[in-house]
């Protein structure tokens, strides 16, 4: 007897313990469900843009070594110095300015530009009995850029050209000046002359550059990249319509520091998700908490 009524005990137990498992589980669900719906219910907060058009264009990537726009080179022997302008200093000086005084006259400057001191080996020119004092016009650079000449069609007088070094963190501009009548038959290379934009003096004769020619401009729809979202060869944005995220195909081309080209699927205006792709989903309710 006592050991039946242990078993029913034993057993009453094991049913309430499963009871209360099977309740909690249930509870806790319905508490899950409940935030769930809760947090699909109110909107997310958001960044969006408004698609607008944005300048694209393809570019050819290639480097050269600045040279001053004019040059005005000096050799000055000691024995004829009289006075001599502070060489040490870099200075940029105005046209007409007496850069030395000689036993014979004067020497100077003929256009506007950096002042500098060439060091030489003694022995070489005269020696340390000479001084070699140069003058850049610096304001506009000089490049030359061999260009492969599959890229024949595209080089025309003026076009566009972007310039950056590892020195400096800037873009400088600039446009192509001249273009060579005949193709290096060793490189199968044509030869072009870009003027570079250098009034801030930042870039100095020698420095090696990176160049962009830019060509093939065009205004085109454009989003940000990162409102892009790719899936196998398929390419969506997420359209906000009456506070609601809509998934939109489009087909893209371009792309330009950090924009993309939008060929089809959007319209002008069109208000799009800017980031934070991965928060959202369709049907969402969203909140715009800034415009970029």
């Amino acid at each position: 007897m006592k050991t039946k009524t242990k078993f029913f005990t034993i057993l009453s137990i094991i049913i309430f313990v499963i009871t209360s498992i099977i309740v909690g589980r249930a509870v806790m669900s319905n508490i899950i469900s409940k935030k769930i719906k809760e947090a699909r219910a109110k909107p997310v907060g958001i960044v969006a843009t408004k698609v607008n058009k944005a300048n694209f264009f393809d570019k050819l990537e290639t480097f050269g070594t600045v040279i001053a726009n004019r040059t005005y080179s000096i050799r000055i022997k000691k024995s004829e110095l009289i006075r001599l302008i502070d060489l040490n200093n870099y200075k940029y000086i105005k046209k007409g300015t007496t850069i030395a005084v000689l036993t014979s006259g004067k020497v100077i400057a003929p256009f506007d530009g950096k002042i500098g001191k060439r060091e030489i080996t003694p022995g070489i020119l005269g020696g340390d009995q000479t001084i070699i004092a140069t003058l850049d016009d610096i304001k506009i650079l000089k490049v030359d850029i061999k260009v492969p000449e599959n890229y024949i069609k595209i080089l025309k007088r003026n076009l566009k050209v972007e310039a950056t070094t590892s020195a400096f963190n800037e873009k400088f501009f600039g446009r192509i000046e001249t273009i060579s009548s005949r193709v290096d038959p060793t490189t199968r290379s044509i030869l072009v002359q870009a003027k570079i934009d250098n009034k801030s003096q930042k870039l100095i004769p020698g420095m090696l550059i990176n160049i962009n020619l830019i060509f093939n401009e065009s205004q085109s729809l454009g989003v940000p990249e990162q409102a892009l979202i790719i899936q196998s060869t398929d390419k969506f944005v997420y359209k906000i319509v009456d506070d609601k995220i809509i998934r939109t195909k489009v087909k893209i081309g371009k792309r330009n520091y950090g924009k993309v080209e939008i060929l089809d699927g959007l319209n002008e205006g069109d208000i799009i998700l800017a980031e934070g792709t991965n928060k959202v989903r369709t049907g969402s309710k969203i909140k715009i908490n800034k415009f970029q």
